[in-house]
């Protein structure tokens, strides 16, 4: 290809999280003239997703419709194959970009390994070969465990199979992928969802945050930010989770327990049934991304279950006590910035109640240690995308409290 041809980069994101990590890299897309991008929404997530592409001022080219109540990951997976393959067949992407572990992720990079096929038959119609490259994005996070998180853990796997390009937050997730035979490009970028972060906290600055239908004085007291939604989590899981909230809450009156809850009903309906009636814990719908962040910056800790927040805490001097059995994330428990406590209610229950009464124990977690970036991550992946060298586009990151 010529220098002088924009690279047609395919970007495919469909969930929150995606929305939130990739967004640094559409908007920098925007002023970059040695690509031409695509951005498609499969609406995995389909409520929760356009806040996030509005607050980033992103706007698809292609939206999906795949979403259905009580739809199998099968069904889902289905029409996400036969919509992306649709979109791939009419824009023939010279790279298609995909993030993280959902399956929107995984289908992406299957859809654009199978667009393979069609052009090679296209072959004899056409000037050549127009198969397309596969650009991972937060590649190389394993836990060795295939069904926690399910399916994310899987998918991140077979995403790394298939991709050409392995865009690696951490040199941890850089060796595992290398370990996997991996040896080709394999770059270590920090996690543009740090790049996001930043970028909102500077936006939202540091005022007290205010949250629609939340009593102003909730949030001007001491409060535990709490989310949970892992599949794996479903049912016992989640009763312990709450259980564990309800136990703290009595404990600790003084302090507020907000939780924006996921809308699926496997979470909806235990978190409802199980804290809805207690004074000093308050259910939210999710929160739009600045909001979020503006929670994240005032509360005392982080009870969570999500990836994103383990790299969150540490970025913002915030402790994360992880509610799983193992993480794919194992950098901020070895700088002490997280800690697992798995989904049993005494080791939540224990957990929190350290933080909350042991200042040395707060104060050690809640160093600003940050592994996963450093804010330029986003430039980092065009600049090697583009074909720059790679000791110039690699995250070292900081090991130790600045």
């Amino acid at each position: 290809m010529s220098a002088a041809t924009p690279q047609r980069l395919m970007v495919v994101l469909g969930t929150r999280p995606e929305a939130i990590k990739l967004a640094p890299i559409i908007q920098a897309l925007s002023n970059d003239p040695r690509f031409q991008p695509i951005i498609v929404n499969t609406g995995q997530h389909k409520e929760m997703l356009t806040p996030m592409l509005e607050w980033f001022g992103i706007q698809p080219h292609h939206t999906l419709n795949v979403m259905a109540p009580g739809q199998p990951l099968a069904g889902l997976s289905g029409k996400l194959l036969t919509g992306l393959h649709g979109v791939m067949e009419q824009e023939r992407p010279d790279i298609v970009m995909v993030q993280g572990d959902t399956t929107t992720a995984f289908i992406g990079a299957l859809a654009a390994y199978y667009g393979y096929d069609y052009y090679v038959r296209q072959e004899t119609k056409t000037s050549g070969r127009h198969s397309i490259q596969i650009a991972h994005v937060e590649a190389g996070l394993r836990t060795d465990n295939l069904y926690a998180p399910f399916p994310e853990e899987a998918n991140r796997r077979l995403v790394g199979t298939l991709a050409h390009w392995h865009f690696a937050p951490t040199q941890t997730a850089a060796h595992r992928l290398r370990a996997e035979g991996h040896t080709g490009q394999v770059y270590v970028t920090g996690n543009t969802v740090i790049d996001a972060l930043l970028a909102t906290a500077t936006r939202v600055g540091h005022g007290a945050p205010t949250v629609a239908g939340l009593n102003p004085s909730v949030l001007q007291q001491p409060y535990v930010l709490i989310t949970g939604h892992r599949r794996e989590s479903y049912g016992e899981g989640f009763q312990h989770i709450c259980r564990a909230i309800a136990t703290l809450a009595q404990r600790f009156p003084s302090h507020q327990f907000i939780y924006p809850v996921h809308l699926n009903r496997h979470v909806q309906e235990p978190v409802q049934a199980l804290l809805g009636h207690i004074a000093n814990v308050h259910l939210l719908p999710p929160q739009e991304y600045p909001t979020f962040v503006t929670l994240m910056q005032h509360s005392r800790l982080l009870l969570t279950d999500s990836g994103g927040l383990q790299e969150a805490g540490p970025s913002l001097g915030q402790p994360a006590l992880v509610m799983r059995e193992t993480t794919e994330r194992p950098e901020g428990i070895d700088a002490g910035t997280a800690r697992l406590v798995g989904t049993a209610e005494t080791q939540i229950i224990d957990g929190v109640t350290d933080l909350l009464t042991n200042a040395a124990t707060y104060q050690a977690m809640a160093q600003a240690i940050n592994p996963y970036g450093d804010g330029h991550a986003a430039k980092r992946i065009l600049n090697l995308l583009a074909g720059d060298a790679a000791e110039d586009n690699t995250f070292n990151p900081l090991l130790k409290a600045a």
